[in-house]
């Protein structure tokens, strides 16, 4: 699998930077550190202006950046020569930092040293910028959705009653990994019975039971990105009102499956399938937006919610999971991981959607 294309993220970062008039960005958050360089490390900073870019980082790791070929001038950096020692020279500038990221501690250090300048807030230069998937990423977040998929057909033959749900959890993650997943990209969510109700019911001892119904939220991750997706299957025979609930969800994610598109806004497709779940009498039971970004982070820009304005385009990757709960008895949730394409979309979890009955 080829590499990213850091000169060409580097440079848009830069043509961001001029618009909002910053003239020297720290950059903190690791996955934005990633992004640009592909360096990992526990401890490093990176540092742009208009004609430089350094990566500063201590006696740890300096010498693994120095080996690299890549557009970075390393800097070393400790306790007698901070990052806030290495700004200081840019004290006539504009700087951006990511708001959302920063600690109160580092800001107040900055604050000391950019007296003669504000300090701008640049966290949309990274959160705009990561929201459309190049190529490289989207063959890294499709392998993962497909890791994912195997995983769970591999898990559907361990599952049934007097197996626990922590065990279903581990097990999953264990498959994940066999097929290649470098590791899971968020605690597996396991949640049986009365707990199935509970969005995010992280794994429990609870025993599976007839009866029940199991949902399974869980991904792995391939190459620093991530997959998501959520399967609800029923232990046994069911009630006729946990079958409703069933099939209330998979026909509005079937509806707005079919009507995602580029040029749509993601509260309009959010609302797609919040009227249809209000219609079908369960609006009071879907608590939580429709979706959400997925690429460095599991959880990123944009969200399908009611309150985000952001037109969706070619590139974007979002979760469509809509979800049915009722408090202290059941809940359904269905989730696939799709990329906006030209046209539509094109889902990458491809696991069946029909009730599993097992």
């Amino acid at each position: 699998m080829h590499s990213p294309d850091f000169e060409r993220r580097l440079s848009n970062t830069k043509i961001k930077m001029k618009d909002k008039n910053i003239e020297v960005l720290l950059v903190t958050k690791p996955e934005d550190k990633y992004y640009l360089s592909g360096f990992e490390s526990s401890h490093f900073f990176i540092v742009l202006t208009e004609d430089s870019n350094f990566l500063l980082t201590d006696f740890r790791y300096v010498e693994a950046a120095l080996e690299k070929t890549w557009p970075f001038e390393v800097v070393k950096i400790d306790s007698n020569h901070s990052i806030f020692d290495f700004l200081a020279k840019y004290d006539k500038m504009n700087i951006g930092i990511e708001e959302q990221h920063l600690t109160v501690d580092h800001y107040k250090s900055l604050e000391k040293i950019f007296t003669s300048k504000k300090i701008i807030f640049a966290q949309d230069i990274f959160n705009t910028q990561r929201m459309i998937k190049d190529a490289y990423e989207i063959r890294c977040i499709q392998r993962a959705a497909e890791i994912a998929d195997h995983g769970f057909a591999q898990l559907l033959n361990a599952i049934g009653p007097g197996i626990s749900e922590r065990e279903l959890a581990s097990k999953l993650e264990e498959l994940m990994k066999k097929e290649g997943a470098n590791k899971i990209s968020f605690e597996t969510i396991a949640a049986s019975g009365e707990r199935s109700s509970l969005p995010h019911g992280t794994a429990s001892d609870r025993i599976i039971q007839k009866g029940d119904f199991l949902t399974l939220d869980f991904g792995c991750v391939v190459e620093h990105y991530c997959s998501d997706m959520t399967r609800t299957v029923a232990i046994g025979k069911i009630s006729d009102k946990m079958k409703n609930v069933y099939e209330s969800v998979q026909v509005v994610q079937q509806e707005v499956l079919e009507k995602i598109a580029p040029g749509l806004s993601a509260s309009n497709v959010d609302k797609i399938a919040r009227d249809k779940i209000r219609n079908a009498g369960y609006g009071e039971f879907f608590g939580h937006g429709l979706g959400h970004g997925v690429g460095l982070e599991v959880h990123e820009a944009p969200r399908l919610s009611p309150t985000c304005q952001i037109e969706l385009s070619a590139g974007m990757v979002v979760t469509v999971e809509p979800g049915i709960y009722i408090p202290n008895s059941f809940g359904v949730r269905i989730e696939d991981l799709v990329v906006i394409t030209d046209h539509g979309m094109c889902n990458f979890t491809l696991s069946n959607k029909e009730l599993i009955i097992l």
